[in-house]
């Protein structure tokens, strides 16, 4: 039997999208990594609005936000009891504010999942470098985990100090963490999420959910939306534009992956109008792309059925279904589906998807088209995983054909897609 996900990582990819959101004392210093020396009353966003936030994130289609609670120069944005480098000294609401609070308390409301972000490096703390600090992060972590209601994600990067400084207590952090809150992920520096291995929202074609055949470790691709991951005003013109939004949905949730874009409030505490309008842009060209499945009405058969459970047709990979699928028989590792709308429409887009409840299994695919009464190759493939979104040149065809080529157990799909985008 492959590795499957768990119940909070099945729930975390089919999520698809999250919201980074850097914001910090280095937005009132113009840094993107402090030193642990700013005067916590600079601190001070004038408008601080983080129900605009989750507005924002969830009309983008958004499923959840993951806040940094404190980066790498140690400034705590929640009232700690274990450091004098917090909101509670800053000029904002006289010291009487929570940043988390307000962020966990706007998620909610919106119906989003609310994530920390808690650096393991913290260049204001003394102990750092110490056995005592292990003590102290996890102090902090527990504050975070305790008193912000339900944390689907904590993000804990792998920034280290000076002298190369990194010998965090991981297993004690994950422990502390799951004893907390049992559904929570830990992402980058844990077994739950791990970083694709780049800041630029790409994932290789051939992307296996699978570590070391029984360990389900999926990827997360985080990008900024800005060439700097917290807010600067000379970049209120260097938000990434629309095609490259749409460069990166395809090669990351196309490619098996989670989507982590940032998007840096600015000194009043909102989300600034450029990316905002980007944002609305996105959502409407991914609305516009995915409007229709083509193929929603068509009908499908396959290679063979497997044969030992009654539900599982060809069928099943246009209902929309999360939980119905097609499989082969059991030891299959090839098999073939194909789509016939009944007449010929433009396409350029095919998107794939695995029940990966069951496990990821295809290894190879191709995709071919019916074209003057013989089958052509319009594209090729490894891995499908949660999702593949395949480019095509644009073709019309009325039957379209996905050969399973080779996979590592009995291949099943749960969905295909068919779509044309003109801009595409």
């Amino acid at each position: 039997m492959p590795a499957t996900p768990t119940a909070s990582q099945l729930a975390w990819q089919r999520g698809e999208m999250y919201m980074f959101v850097h914001f910090g004392i280095n937005t009132f210093t113009d840094n993107e990594w402090g030193n642990g020396t700013e005067n916590p009353a600079w601190f001070n966003p004038s408008r601080l609005d983080a129900r605009q936030w989750a507005t924002v994130a969830q009309e983008a289609g958004f499923s959840g936000i993951i806040f940094t609670a404190k980066h790498h120069e140690g400034f705590a944005l929640w009232p700690t009891q274990y450091s004098d480098f917090s909101v509670k000294h800053s000029s904002w609401e006289q010291g009487a504010g929570d940043v988390v609070k307000a962020v966990a308390e706007a998620c909610r409301e919106a119906g989003l999942k609310f994530g920390i972000y808690l650096s393991p490096w913290d260049r204001h703390e003394p102990t750092y470098g110490t056995p005592a600090y292990d003590d102290f992060y996890i102090n902090q972590l527990t504050e975070l985990l305790t008193n912000y209601g339900p944390i689907f994600e904590v993000w804990i990067d792998g920034a280290h100090g000076e002298g190369g400084i990194s010998n965090y207590d991981y297993p004690r952090i994950y422990q502390t963490a799951k004893t907390l809150q049992p559904d929570v992920l830990i992402a980058i520096s844990g077994r739950d999420i791990r970083w694709v291995g780049n800041e630029i929202g790409v994932a290789p074609e051939t992307q296996w959910s699978v570590e070391e055949t029984t360990w389900w470790y999926p990827a997360e691709c985080d990008v900024p939306n800005r060439p700097g991951w917290f807010w600067h005003d000379y970049e209120d013109d260097e938000v990434k534009s629309l095609k490259d939004h749409l460069s990166i949905y395809f090669s990351s949730v196309g490619n098996n992956c989670v989507l982590l874009l940032n998007v840096p409030p600015n000194r009043e505490g909102l989300l600034p109008e450029p990316d905002v309008a980007r944002l609305k842009e996105f959502r409407a060209a991914l609305d516009a792309i995915f409007n229709e499945n083509l193929a929603q009405h068509a009908s499908v058969k396959a290679s063979e059925v497997r044969a030992d459970c009654i539900g599982w047709s060809a069928q099943n990979v246009l209902d929309g279904k999360t939980e119905t699928f097609w499989a082969t028989n059991e030891g299959a590792t090839q098999g073939w589906l194909e789509v016939d709308m009944g007449e010929p429409v433009l396409i350029n887009i095919v998107e794939l998807q695995e029940p990966i409840q069951y496990g990821q299994r295809v290894a190879s695919f191709r995709l071919e088209a019916w074209i003057s009464n013989q089958w052509k190759i319009i594209a090729r493939g490894t891995t499908i995983g949660y999702k593949k979104l395949a480019r095509t040149a644009t073709i019309k065809t009325r039957r379209i054909r996905l050969v399973i080529e080779s996979a590592k157990a009995s291949p099943a799909i749960q969905t295909v897609g068919l779509y044309y985008a003109p801009h595409l």
